[in-house]
């Protein structure tokens, strides 16, 4: 059972990374973790994906005074996300027109939707960005919702201000990323598997 969780698991988190690249190439906007890396990425000079995995890394020490457990599934989210988002990067050129870059915005979404899908089905562990959304809940007292739209606020307004790319795909991304996580999640949910939070990269 955990082999399969966890080769499930894997696969979620690469094909994850693979639709972050494709949003990137779209350039139509990003979710807003991703706006809030693009951006770091950006200022720095220090590729996409390695920052993904970076910040990933700084957030679970945040973890530490809220608490939070970190599983197998996290630290796996660490590395693996930002690496795959790095490859698919390397191997996807910049496009050019409307019409493919809104295909590559549209297949970006629905593969997210999937990757999530299968990654929350694993449960294996929370991704870092999510501990900090329930470990805020746990400090603040105040609802998930709540937290969960401040934090992604607040990343998002950093991100574009550091030069991270908002557009119809942030829109997009926020419209349908719930209605298509509770489409694919049964697809891929492994009975008896812990229920985990769903994965931000």
């Amino acid at each position: 059972m955990f082999i399969r969780r966890f080769i499930q698991l894997q696969i979620g988190l690469l094909l994850y990374g693979a639709s972050l690249a494709l949003m990137v190439r779209a350039n139509l906007g990003l979710n807003p973790w991703s706006v809030f890396h693009q951006g770091l990425s950006e200022l720095t000079g220090i590729s996409l994906g390695l920052i993904v995995n970076l910040v990933g890394a700084l957030v679970l020490l945040i973890w530490i005074p809220l608490r939070q457990k970190p599983g197998v599934g996290t630290i796996c989210n660490v590395l693996v996300i930002g690496t795959a988002a790095d490859v698919a990067l390397a191997m996807l050129p910049p496009i050019t027109g409307l019409p493919l870059r809104a295909a590559f915005l549209i297949g970006a979404i629905l593969l997210n939707g999937a990757a999530t899908g299968a990654y929350i089905g694993a449960g294996l562990g929370p991704g870092p960005r999510d501990g900090l959304t329930t470990g805020g809940v746990r400090l603040t007292g105040l609802p998930v919702g709540w937290v969960r739209t401040a934090l992604e606020a607040i990343v998002l307004a950093l991100g574009w201000m550091l030069g991270g790319t908002i557009g119809i795909g942030t829109v997009l991304y926020a419209m349908s990323n719930g209605p298509l996580l509770q489409f694919f999640l049964p697809m891929f949910e492994i009975k008896d598997a812990p229920k985990v939070a769903p994965a931000t990269a």
